[in-house]
């Protein structure tokens, strides 16, 4: 199977290099915005405020509900941050053998011996997948990457230094919203005879919901969205940044890679499609080393560009503060940073749209609160730490400018490599590698999430798994070479569409999660 699936692959070689030639991709690409611009259109609508100001209306269902969920469960996101880490580093992880939450039958119905959903339970001994430190770093390997770096130089640069004050906020908010996503996740997943776990949205809105109809409907809607997401932003648009920023590292115009974007897309797509035959687990494997790998270099090169200057720390954390509240200021926080730069990243750490807790789902546990407290670790991570880290660098060394407020996302990469050379002369070779892992780690963990959408309305058989793997490497391929202005655009569209039927269920969810928690301090407590 796996050399059926390798040489599907490379069947679209010669494809592909015929439809660069003759130009079609700019064809199709227009065609496509042609076909689907009333869909970007309505969810990218802009709510006016001011003359200056406007705000995209599918961010209110975002902010509003990580502030309610951050009330609801009493700051989980701040009191449970240390709690969370012991998890992660596995203190509590003598619980779960305790407490065995085993199946009966009564009447011919199946239950659980605590009350849970029968349908969470179907096979009782197998717990999951992965671990908690495995599951986490899956889950970050999709958020954290290029929306850290473009994301964050498009945003300072429309909002200026105070834009950075605005993202941290939302990066504390939205770890209420990933707890309580990821608790669900975990609670009402699904696992095969064999162990497999599927799980997320789909799962959650199905089991959850009493009107049974209204679940099936937002779950199809969640799993045709989250396909969707998976091939564009999660896939063609990570491998095209990853592209562009290589070609320029090597020359270029007159780089020898001008033109050959099939050729990377190529490589990218037989690295992806060897990874990703193996599942969850083996993008766990892959996910748990690349993830701290790039994320501690990253960090540790900003702050050796932060350390290096020293004498304007206090300058640049002034100028965030004092930025903040300033018009333009303001405008960076709700215009900026919640929307172009959070855009291209799908709010950049992805609360509250629900594309975690499908990998968090696959975690091993009897305790679905403790994987909700390890996830909300996740946006402090990438919005709170390595986002902050970017708009530190970008401050300190001058690059925020309204000049650059047009920058789009390739241009504001170079942006940002460029703050970096400023310090370190050589390190626009190490961030070209920090975003080819940073690609690719994204792109292995989308394919997840994108199949499991595609499980849960094609079916489980292994010809609908590998189905989509293939389409997924070839549009690897694809987005290495094409032109992705209408194609970006809708795939940014599906992403924040999952927020929607997600929203839902959440809201009328969250009494579920509060009992798991209290659930899971208690068993913590009597430790």
């Amino acid at each position: 199977m796996k050399k059926n699936f390798l040489s599907l692959l490379f069947l679209t070689f010669p494809i592909l290099i015929n439809a660069q030639e003759k130009g079609l991709d700019q064809q199709i690409d227009e065609a496509f915005g042609n076909a689907t611009g009333w869909f970007v259109d309505f969810i990218f609508y802009q709510i006016p405020f001011t003359d200056t100001i406007s705000i995209y209306w599918v961010l209110f269902p975002l902010i509003l509900g990580a502030t309610y969920f951050t009330f609801y469960f009493n700051f989980i996101n701040f009191k449970g941050f240390f709690t969370s880490i012991n998890i992660v580093r596995g203190k509590y992880d003598s619980l779960e053998g305790k407490g065995e939450n085993k199946a009966i039958v009564v009447d011919g119905n199946v239950s659980t011996s605590d009350g849970d959903n029968p349908d969470t339970a179907r096979v009782e001994g197998n717990d999951g997948e992965v671990s908690h430190f495995q599951a986490l770093t899956a889950a970050l390997s999709a958020t954290v990457g290029l929306g850290n770096i473009a994301g964050v130089a498009i945003a300072v640069s429309i909002g200026g230094a105070g834009a950075t004050f605005w993202m941290i906020v939302a990066g504390f908010l939205g770890m209420a919203s990933k707890f309580v996503e990821c608790t669900l996740g975990v609670k009402y997943r699904d696992i095969e005879a064999d162990g497999t776990v599927y799980g997320g949205p789909m799962y959650y809105l199905t089991k959850g919901l009493k009107n049974k109809t209204l679940g099936k409907i937002l779950a199809a809607l969640f799993a045709i969205f989250v396909i969707g997401g998976s091939f564009g932003g999660g896939n063609m648009f990570q491998v095209n940044q990853a592209f562009q920023l290589v070609q320029n590292i090597t020359g270029g115009e007159v780089s020898f890679l001008n033109g050959y974007g099939w050729a990377f897309g190529l490589v990218m797509a037989f690295l992806v499609g060897i990874v990703i035959i193996g599942g969850i687990k083996k993008i766990a494997k892959v996910t748990d080393k690349i993830v701290p790998f790039m994320v501690a270099i990253y960090v540790a090169a900003s702050l050796y560009v932060i350390f290096y200057n020293y004498d304007m720390i206090g300058a640049a954390f002034g100028q965030i503060f004092e930025g903040a509240f300033s018009s333009e200021g303001i405008a960076g926080g709700a215009v900026g940073v919640m929307i172009q730069g959070f855009r291209r990243a799908a709010f950049s750490n992805e609360a509250g749209i629900g594309s975690a807790s499908i990998a968090h789902s696959a975690v091993k546990t009897k305790y679905a609160a403790s994987e909700g407290m390890v996830a909300l670790l996740e946006p402090f991570i990438d919005t709170v730490v390595v986002c902050t880290m970017t708009a530190l660098v970008l401050i300190i060394t001058g690059n925020v400018t309204s000049a650059n407020a047009s920058l789009n996302d390739a241009d504001a990469i170079l942006l940002t490599s460029g703050a970096f050379e400023s310090a370190i002369s050589w390190f626009p070779y190490v961030l070209t590698v920090a975003v080819v892992l940073f690609a690719f780690s994204s792109m292995i963990s989308w394919s997840y999430y994108g199949f499991q959408g595609w499980a849960y309305l094609f079916g489980r058989s292994k010809k609908m798994e590998y189905t989509y793997k293939v389409l997924f490497c070839v549009f690897v391929v694809i987005g290495a070479a094409a032109s992705l202005g209408s194609v970006i655009g809708f795939s940014d569209a599906m992403v924040f569409a999952m927020m929607v039927p997600n929203m839902v269920g959440l809201i009328i969810l969250a009494p579920k999660v509060k009992e798991e928690l209290k659930k899971y301090m208690n068993a913590i407590k009597e430790n």
